[in-house]
C-alpha cells in the first residue's frame, strides 16, 4: 500500500465476512458501545490513516481507534521497534519489582527497545515544566484518573470540584465525576462530595454562567469564600477537568476560565488534575492541551496513544507509603510500554507538533468551509487535530456518520448532535483533503436522506 497514492476503496460495507465476525462477536461479548461493523484486517494493507478491513474494502480512519493510535497504522519508526523485538512471556510485569529491558547496561541511554521505566522516564520530562518527577502506570486512562484522585484525596479533603460535560472514565471512582450522558452514571452508587459546576467553553458562557456577582466573582470562588461561602477549601481534595472536553462534545475551556482556576489553585492550594487522556501526546499541537492555557496541573492523567494508563505528578503529591498505590501491572506492560516510548520518541523526531499545528488548521478552514455552505453545521470547534462539527440535530450526525461509513470514511459521535475527527497526527495535507470531501458527500448524503 502506498500512502502517498492509496485511496479509500468499498463495495460493500459491512461485508459478509465482517457480518459473520460481528455475529461471532456478539454471541459472547457483554453489552457496549460500538460505532460500526467494521472488522480490521490486521494482516492486510494498512499505513496511516488507510486500514482494510476483512472484506477487503480500503477506509480512510479518522478516528485513530479515539485517538488511542495517534499515528495511525503501521509507522515505520514503530514496526522496525516491534518487529525485532523478541517476545517473551510474561509480556506483564507483575509489581514493581523488575526494571529490566534488553539492549544496554545503561538504561537511560543504551536501552535498544524502551520499556517501563524509559516511558517513565519520558514522561517525567515531557512534564518537567510542571515540576512533576514522579509516574504510576496503570493498564487505562480510568485507572490513571482513579489514581489521581487517590493521591489526591491522600493528601487530605473529601470534596471535589468536577464540570458539567465532563467524561474522565468508566470505573466506579471516575464515574463520580462524569456528568456528560446520564446512561454512564444511573443506578451505579457514587462517591460523596462531587460538586458539579459550568464548563465555560466559550466567552459568552464564561461571562453569564461561570462569572457572578459573589464575593468571589465566579461559581467556585463563591463557594470557597473564607467570609461568604459554604465549603471549607482544605475540605476539597481536587479539582478535575479536560483542557478539552472528549465525551461531552469537544468543547475548548476558555482562556479567562482558566486563569480564574489557576488564581483558585494559587489562593487555596487547590490541586488541579488535568485529564489528557484524549487531549495529550500531541494531539492539539501542544504535547499536553493544558500547555494552550494559564493553568498548572498538579496531576496529569494520560492513556489512549500512550498505550497505557499514567498517573503523572510531582514528589510531594503522590503518598511516602509504598502500600498506598499499588496494582498487579502497576509496572506497566512490557509491550505497550515500548509503543509509548516509541510513541513519544516519534512525536518528538519526526517533527509531529509542526504538523499538527499546519495540518490542523488546514482541517480547521476546510471545516469552517463547509460550515458555510450549510446549514446543518451549526458550529466547528476544537485544537489542533481535535476538532469537531457540530451539527443542527442528533439525527442529522448520525446520519453523517453513517454515509460517511458507507463511502470509506470512519468518524465518530461525541456529545449530543457533534461530530469528531481525531486523524493521525503524522496525517498529510492530502489525506485532510480526501477526509473533507468524503465528508461534504456525505453530509449531501445525509441531507437528501432525512428530507
Amino acid at each position: 500500500m502506498d500512502r502517498e497514492t492509496v485511496e479509500p476503496e468499498v463495495e460493500t460495507i459491512p461485508g459478509e465476512r465482517a457480518k459473520r465476525w460481528v455475529d461471532y462477536h456478539h454471541e459472547f461479548a457483554a453489552p457496549s458501545t460500538y460505532v460500526y461493523e467494521f472488522v480490521w484486517d490486521t494482516g492486510a494493507n494498512a499505513i496511516g490513516p488507510f486500514c482494510t478491513d476483512v472484506d477487503g474494502n480500503v477506509l480512510l480512519d479518522f478516528t485513530s481507534h479515539v485517538a488511542a493510535a495517534p499515528l495511525g497504522y503501521n509507522n515505520p519508526q514503530l514496526r522496525e521497534k516491534l518487529e525485532a523485538f523478541d517476545l517473551v512471556d510474561p509480556l506483564k510485569i507483575a509489581g514493581q519489582d523488575f526494571y529490566v529491558s534488553p539492549g544496554g547496561s545503561d538504561p537511560r541511554s543504551d536501552a535498544a527497545f524502551p520499556g517501563p521505566s524509559q516511558l517513565m522516564d519520558r514522561l517525567a520530562d515531557l512534564t518537567s515544566h510542571y515540576g512533576m518527577d514522579r509516574v504510576f502506570l496503570s493498564n487505562s486512562g480510568a485507572e490513571a484518573i482513579e489514581n489521581a484522585m487517590k493521591i489526591c484525596y491522600a493528601r487530605g479533603g473529601h470534596r471535589a470540584f468536577t464540570f458539567e460535560g465532563a467524561f474522565h472514565g468508566r470505573t466506579l471512582g471516575a464515574l463520580s465525576l462524569n456528568r456528560s450522558k446520564t446512561v454512564h452514571r444511573q443506578g451505579f452508587p457514587e462517591l460523596p462530595g462531587v460538586i458539579s459546576v459550568p464548563y465555560p467553553s466559550s466567552r459568552e458562557a464564561y461571562e453569564t454562567r461561570w462569572k457572578t456577582d459573589g464575593p468571589g466573582g465566579n461559581v467556585v470562588a463563591d463557594r470557597l469564600h473564607p467570609e461568604q461561602g459554604v465549603i471549607d477549601p482544605d475540605e476539597v481534595a481536587f479539582l478535575v477537568l479536560e483542557p478539552i472536553q472528549g465525551e461531552g462534545g469537544y468543547r475548548v475551556a476558555d482562556s479567562e476560565f482558566a486563569r480564574d482556576l489557576e488564581a483558585l489553585r494559587e489562593r487555596y492550594d487547590l490541586r488541579v488534575i488535568a485529564d489528557e487522556i484524549q487531549s495529550g501526546l500531541g494531539r492539539t499541537g501542544e504535547l499536553w492541551a493544558v500547555d494552550h492555557l494559564d493553568l498548572t496541573p498538579d496531576v496529569i492523567a494520560s492513556g489512549k496513544g500512550l498505550r497505557v494508563g499514567a498517573t503523572i505528578s510531582r514528589s510531594d503529591v503522590f503518598p511516602e507509603e509504598t502500600g498506598r498505590l499499588s496494582s498487579t501491572w502497576g509496572a506497566g506492560d512490557i509491550v505497550a510500554s515500548m509503543q509509548g516510548a516509541l510513541t513519544i520518541d516519534a512525536i518528538r523526531e519526526q517533527s509531529v507538533l509542526e504538523n499538527v499545528r499546519e495540518r490542523g488548521k488546514q482541517l480547521r478552514e476546510r471545516l469552517s468551509e463547509v460550515e458555510s455552505e450549510t446549514d446543518a453545521v451549526v458550529d466547528v470547534r476544537g485544537r489542533g487535530l481535535m476538532l469537531a462539527l457540530e451539527f443542527d440535530a442528533a439525527d442529522r450526525r448520525e446520519a453523517v456518520v453513517r454515509a460517511a461509513f458507507e463511502r470509506g470514511l470512519l468518524t465518530l459521535g461525541c456529545g449530543h448532535k457533534t461530530l469528531r475527527l481525531l486523524p493521525p497526527l503524522d496525517v498529510t495535507e492530502r489525506e485532510i483533503d480526501l477526509g473533507v470531501e468524503l465528508l461534504c458527500e456525505a453530509i449531501e448524503d445525509a441531507s437528501a436522506a432525512l428530507e
